[in-house]
């Protein structure tokens, strides 16, 4: 438990990936008002849409109006997602949002060919021209990003050998490139991991690249989210995705069930009690989980906005004592 951190930094992704899998048509208003919710609710880090080709995700084809109309409030950092030129040039016309670029890695074939239409060779060749487009933009390049870093819903297993070598690969490639990489996101997109994974994949990354900053993507589609983020914490992990109200997950995964992600507020919860801060008011993220409800129009994965934080149990067992 003496790895356990102080803190921890959540990087809020529900209006991205918490909205671009809901099958129902959302406004943009009901959009920007959950934004503008968890704007105050302490986060300082909200993803709140992305630039890609709406034909293959509609739910963000309003992304323009979306930055146009969201509260900026000071010290919260706003961010889109983008996968290509056209994305990234979109995102650099809105200085409200705070943008950069990433090394994208896939362990799995298989997925990087049904998600990019590309081969493992095109794909690096690809990370090049990103690095060099993003230096002719003024666009810091700090990041790497493991996909389906535990196993594939169609490649099967991934592992740990072949991780360590698409690391190795991509710091030699940044290297070359005049690129200095400082964190290194591990997701788990098709939700294979478990708390003995993390360990054993968080602990191998640490010793080999003892450099880089861990960041963890987790999604809760077999109930493990949370044991997996607890499993992270346990190894000193500081940085953690989350989708309020625990909404989202892979459109391209063909998960058969629910496919959201870490629950922002349960997580929250769980790290408030452990005395791990996160800078997060617990009240206004539930209201903000609540709204999210309203907004899908059913029934959200979250657990702590319908059960009550234990701090009001307390308050009200401490008033009627």
């Amino acid at each position: 438990m003496s790895d356990l951190p102080k803190s921890v930094m959540i990087f809020e992704e529900g209006p991205r990936e918490g909205f671009q899998i809901e099958k129902g048509r959302l406004s943009t208003d009901d959009k920007v008002r959950l934004i503008d919710a968890l704007s105050e609710t302490g986060v300082k880090h909200i993803q709140v849409g992305s630039f890609v080709d709406p034909r293959r995700v509609p739910s963000m084809a309003d992304v323009d109006d979306i930055v146009k109309r969201m509260k900026i409030v000071p010290g919260v950092e706003y961010s889109v997602l983008w996968m290509n030129e056209r994305g990234l040039r979109k995102a650099l016309e809105y200085p409200q949002l705070s943008v950069d670029g990433k090394l994208r890695l896939y362990p799995s074939a298989t997925f990087l060919k049904m998600n990019m239409g590309r081969t493992p060779e095109q794909h690096a060749q690809k990370n090049i021209e990103m690095i060099t487009l993003c230096r002719n933009l003024d666009v810091p390049v700090t990041q790497a990003a493991l996909s389906s870093a535990f196993g594939c819903n169609f490649q099967g297993d991934i592992s740990l050998k072949l991780l360590e070598e698409l690391m190795t690969d991509a710091l030699r490639l940044a290297e070359g490139e005049g690129v200095k990489l400082e964190e290194l996101v591990i997701a788990d997109t098709m939700a294979w991991a478990t708390p003995e994974a993390i360990r054993r994949v968080v602990g191998a990354m640490q010793d080999k690249f003892p450099h880089l900053e861990i960041r963890l993507h987790l999604h809760d589609t077999r109930g493990m989210g949370l044991a997996n983020a607890y499993a992270g914490l346990t190894m000193g992990v500081q940085r953690f995705d989350s989708c309020v109200a625990g909404l989202g997950g892979c459109p391209f995964a063909k998960h058969k069930g629910a496919s959201g992600n870490i629950c922002t507020e349960d997580f929250v919860l769980m790290c408030e009690e452990m005395g791990i801060a996160t800078g997060v008011n617990l009240d206004a993220m539930m209201a903000a989980s609540a709204l999210a409800e309203e907004i899908v129009g059913h029934p959200v994965p979250g657990h702590t906005a319908k059960a009550g934080s234990l701090n009001e149990i307390r308050a009200r067992v401490t008033a009627a004592a």
